[in-house]
């Protein structure tokens, strides 16, 4: 049974019709008990990175978090879920997030004359072999809609790229970590065999 983390994350629904969809058996759960003994876990989130640790600390989740990935249960993060897993963002200058990986989030620079947030579809590059992309062609495209974007300290947890302007860590894997910047919930066929990926790891 996969937990999907509830602390009032805007694409909750966008992700349970996907999970729907493929035929998971799933919970939307803020209960400590109920994510212990689920076998994977799911950290959605649309919004602020301040907000977002905020209603973790308020729901009282974060040391959970931080415990049962520790003891080795997957997580996949979505979007703003995946920037939680970080140290900081310079969306909210001084606000600590989940460290269950090294590196920080950064403001896209508007030296480039692109659109920020970026909203839309970006073709994916694989940097290396990953089980979250097992089967999924290089170049595929998935959606995007964001203002930050991940810079990794550790270059071997880079699962994905896309650039826009910058170079974005689109997605990562890690032991049991996994995580994507864009929408898979909303990326089509594409999206769903990467949801399906992690369901089956």
């Amino acid at each position: 049974m996969i937990a999907v983390i509830d602390y009032d994350a805007g694409n909750m629904k966008s992700v349970e019709k996907a999970l729907d969809y493929l035929g998971a058996e799933y919970t939307v759960t803020s209960d400590p008990e109920v994510l212990k003994q689920a076998d994977k876990l799911i950290l959605p989130g649309v919004g602020a990175f301040g907000d977002a640790m905020d209603a973790l600390n308020q729901f009282g989740l974060t040391e959970v978090i931080k415990s049962l990935v520790a003891s080795g249960k997957p997580i996949l993060g979505i979007c703003l879920g995946m920037q939680l897993f970080f140290e900081e963002s310079e969306e909210s200058p001084g606000v600590k997030g989940l460290s269950l990986l090294p590196g920080k989030i950064l403001k896209f620079s508007s030296e480039y004359g692109l659109k920020i947030p970026q909203i839309g579809w970006n073709s994916l590059d694989f940097p290396k072999k990953s089980k979250l992309f097992e089967g999924i062609e290089e170049g595929s495209y998935v959606y995007f809609v964001h203002s930050y974007y991940l810079k990794a300290e550790n270059p071997e947890i880079v699962a994905a790229t896309c650039e826009y302007g910058n170079h974005v860590h689109a997605a990562v894997e890690w032991n049991n970590i996994y995580a994507c910047q864009f929408h898979p919930e909303k990326s089509s066929d594409v999206g769903l065999a990467i949801l399906k990926n992690y369901i089956e790891i």
